[in-house]
């Protein structure tokens, strides 16, 4: 039911576009208002939450370390692994969003034949890091239909991804990629049964939104045609704020829409806004300086501390007779 019930409010959404325009002409509805709605959710629900992650107290230094600390001038020190500078923590988070460093590292553990065996995890690195660019990649892509002129970048984009060329119109190879890795990632939660006794409906709900996005763009592009044309010209009218809807444009577009404007409307309240979350983890933000600067527990409440200095200064009588080295004599 986890699958069944996710799978089953995709093609509930598809259905409601698919009457909502085709039968009820509700073009307005579905082309204008709930494009709008969804942005707004979409900032605003991004903004409440990166605000609550700011405001939440962190009292304790607690930075992911897999290597050697900063401490004597002779023991080498793991400048990315553990780092003591701000440098250091820029080039690791840099490596973690652009290329899932902690995930390509990361290993799986299974009973085999009574013992535990840890094993490498890199198929699920590289079908994650497809996954992200190519979603990135088409997101660009799709910036065509928001600027009066296509910007060259977007030109540069668009002719790298479309590179082999094949038959016509241009086969994008992000759109292949895409396809792929949202179908691993699926399937991995249905195969391997330990991810799918902690998968949840939530888990396969975005998979299944983003597989009817991918797909229903697909047929857009290679099957069903639309009008390209009526297509820049509402979207550029909702940039502008002067939505218009014109005519002919075809319902497959404003399923398309409509499955867009429900994943932009669900990421913030999902696992999906960690792409703005992993900035605010302490664990991957923070130095790892504890030997050069004492950090104190804001939450700690003021107690009487006896140092060393006290401590000697009250027993040096009694450590000289031990044979006990002092700092002062």
């Amino acid at each position: 039911m986890r699958i069944l019930f996710p799978f089953l409010a995709v093609l509930v959404l598809i259905l409601s576009a698919l009457l909502g325009v085709g039968a009820l002409k509700l073009h307005v509805f579905f082309g204008v208002v709930i494009p709008y709605g969804a942005f707004l959710v979409f900032v605003l629900g991004v903004i409440y939450r990166v605000v609550r992650w700011g405001c939440s107290p962190v009292p304790f230094h607690i930075p992911t370390t897999c290597g050697q600390q900063k401490s004597l001038p002779w023991i080498k020190e793991s400048k990315i692994e553990n780092p003591s500078s701000w440098g250091g923590v820029i080039v690791r988070m840099a490596l973690e969003v652009f290329l899932f460093r902690s995930l390509f590292r990361n290993l799986k553990t299974e009973l085999r034949n009574g013992k535990i065996v840890q094993g490498s995890t890199k198929w699920l690195w590289l079908a994650g890091l497809a996954f992200h660019w190519s979603f990135f990649i088409i997101l660009i892509r799709h910036l065509r239909l928001f600027t009066a002129e296509v910007p060259k970048f977007v030109m540069a984009v668009e002719g790298f991804d479309s590179f082999f060329q094949v038959g016509a119109p241009l086969l994008y190879i992000t759109n292949v990629i895409f396809v792929i890795a949202v179908t691993y990632l699926f399937l991995r939660r249905i195969f391997i049964p330990n991810v799918r006794y902690i998968s949840l409906a939530s888990d396969y709900f975005p998979l299944f939104l983003l597989l009817g996005i991918a797909v229903t763009g697909i047929l857009m592009r290679y099957f069903i045609k639309v009008d390209v044309i009526g297509v820049k010209e509402l979207t550029m009218s909702l940039v502008s704020l002067a939505p218009k809807i014109p005519e002919g444009i075809g319902v497959l577009f404003y399923i398309h829409l409509f499955l867009v404007s429900v994943l932009f409307a669900y990421f913030p309240f999902s696992k999906l806004v960690h792409m703005a979350g992993v900035f605010l983890s302490p664990t991957r933000n923070l130095t790892n300086n504890s030997r050069i600067k004492r950090h104190v527990n804001p939450w700690n409440y003021p107690v009487k501390v006896h140092t060393y200095e006290e401590y000697e200064d009250e027993f040096r009588e009694f450590m000289k007779d031990a044979g006990i080295p002092v700092e002062k004599e």
